[in-house]
């Protein structure tokens, strides 16, 4: 088990002798101040900044860099207790022993882009479910030329959701919200603050020029949307072949299902090639990557895809083979994979593509060629855990312990733990993967997500047929963004390693 700080102090009490000043009157001696009782501090006064330094201490990936999470820090309790009592913020004390973390020091300079910690473990893990309050609107964010201003432009309306109400469609644009004119300083607090509603100031494009044409959309988050990653699938035929079109937009696994059904119908009508488009996809789950890797590649239980990598201390109380992970023959809730095994795939990616999309392109290049078409993608070569004050199980957090978690510290915490290999050893793409054909989303021309003419899924379909070198894709206006809505979702950049990664406990 591991070892926990315990405070055992005694108070001692100490009592002056009496004044021997003979001439003391009463009313002098009532003057007289009591001796003050030294407060004492506990390690429970703080369990907060306890839990998040224990977790931190024994998985974070960077642990034997940050001086702060030595396992030799603290020269005893009293300092331990004083080191946490110092930082009464939990955010800020999370953030500052990360190491070098992009909320510290910016995006640029930071080893840690990615590790971050949540007031309410409830809200994290119902949006790992793609539960999430929401009012239904993705878009892009672009900055003018030679100026701070910002427009935006809208990539898909989430079905069922606030905006699928509303005269608003995938290509408008708009640059402004409530009046304001949206810019690089304020466009997070317009677009991602506290305000539940807002108005958008809708644009065009004429003569090479974003105005405003006076339009405006009321938007209103609402709690509790539920998001099917699944937005388009279909088979398209095209010069005489079979081709599988899949749009999938978060690696969540109460999808897994409806996933795994898809890829029956695929097999079912026989397809030559297949198109997995990625563009809107910041990751999710592993396991979730994993299942869709096998539906491409197959059931082959025997070969590897993935290897963990993580700090020294966990990387030396494994033992062989664990932190492996090879192809599965079947989802999690227990359905015989469907799968086309193929040898080749198509991929389309952009600057919004994340960690566990990453990891399926990274993890099937050792096994078939992968054809990536598109932008680079972020470069979350990193994977994580949700961590809560559930000390028993090592603070990992498991659905069935949720009555375990300690009711006076709700608080969870998703750091870096570390990288995964694939079957190659191969896992440095912080900068992103390259694709094979770049290139970019046109503003002027977004097309309808899964009709044969939008511009990047037409580019997949000829470049399978070896006919895309007779249209011209150029961009008019390239969609280089500069933000996007997918980052307030919340499996933005994660590769989660929950269920495979076991608790472990350190002596």
């Amino acid at each position: 088990m591991k070892k926990y700080f315990l405070l055992f102090l005694t108070i001692g009490i100490l009592f002056n002798s009496c004044n021997n000043d003979d001439n003391a009157t009463p009313i002098e001696e009532s003057k007289k101040k009591p001796e003050e009782i030294p407060v004492v501090k506990l390690v429970t006064d703080y369990p907060v900044q306890n839990f998040i330094w224990k977790a931190m201490n024994s998985y974070y990936f960077w642990q034997g860099d940050v001086s702060d999470l030595a396992d030799n820090r603290f020269a005893s309790e009293n300092d331990y207790i004083d080191y946490l009592s110092k930082n009464s913020n939990p955010e800020e004390f999370f953030y500052k022993i990360c190491n070098n973390h992009a909320q510290i020091i910016g995006n640029e300079a930071a080893t840690d882009r990615f590790s971050f910690v949540s007031e309410n473990y409830e809200d994290l893990v119902s949006g790992f479910a793609g539960i999430f309050k929401s009012n239904g609107l993705e878009f892009g964010l672009l900055r003018f030329s030679d100026s701070d201003d910002v427009f935006g432009y809208v990539t898909y309306i989430i079905p069922n959701s606030n905006a699928a109400t509303k005269d608003i469609k995938r290509g408008d644009l708009f640059t402004g919200v409530n009046g304001t004119t949206i810019t690089t300083s304020n466009y997070r607090d317009l677009l991602f603050g506290t305000n539940d509603s807002y108005t958008l100031n809708m644009a065009d494009i004429n003569d090479n020029v974003i105005s405003s044409n006076n339009k405006s959309v009321d938007l209103t988050k609402e709690e509790n949307l539920q998001e099917d990653p699944i937005l388009v699938k279909k088979v398209i035929e095209h010069n005489g072949l079979k081709i599988g079109y899949l749009m999938y937009n978060s690696f969540i696994a109460n999808y897994d299902e409806q996933l795994n059904d898809v890829f029956g119908d695929f097999k079912a009508e026989n397809i030559d090639d297949l198109i997995l488009d990625f563009r809107y996809n910041g990751g999710g789950r592993v396991s979730s990557a994993i299942q869709i890797a096998s539906s491409v590649y197959g059931t082959e239980t025997e070969d590897l895809f993935l290897k963990a990598r993580y700090n020294d201390k966990i990387q030396a109380s494994l033992n062989t083979g664990q932190g492996e992970s090879n192809f599965i023959d079947k989802t999690l809730g227990g359905s015989q994979i469907n799968t086309l095994n193929l040898n080749r795939v198509y991929i389309i990616t952009s600057g919004s593509t994340a960690s566990a999309s990453e990891l399926v392109i990274n993890g099937l290049e050792p096994y078939i060629d992968v054809i990536q078409i598109g932008t680079n993608t972020v470069g979350k070569n990193e994977f994580s855990n949700t961590f809560v004050d559930d000390i028993e199980n090592n603070y990992f957090y498991s659905p069935e312990r949720e009555d375990k978690i300690n009711p006076d510290n709700q608080w969870a915490i998703q750091p870096l733990l570390g990288r995964n290999e694939n079957a190659d050893g191969f896992s440095d793409y912080t900068s992103g993967l390259i694709p094979d054909y770049e290139l970019f989303e046109d503003i002027a021309n977004l097309g309808v997500l899964g009709e044969t003419n939008e511009p990047l899924l037409e580019f997949a379909l000829n470049t399978i047929s070896g006919t895309s070198s007779k249209i011209d894709f150029t961009p008019k206006y390239p969609a280089k963004l500069m933000g996007s809505s997918i980052e307030a979702k919340p499996m933005n950049n994660l590769m989660l390693m929950d269920g495979l990664l076991k608790p472990i406990a350190f002596e």
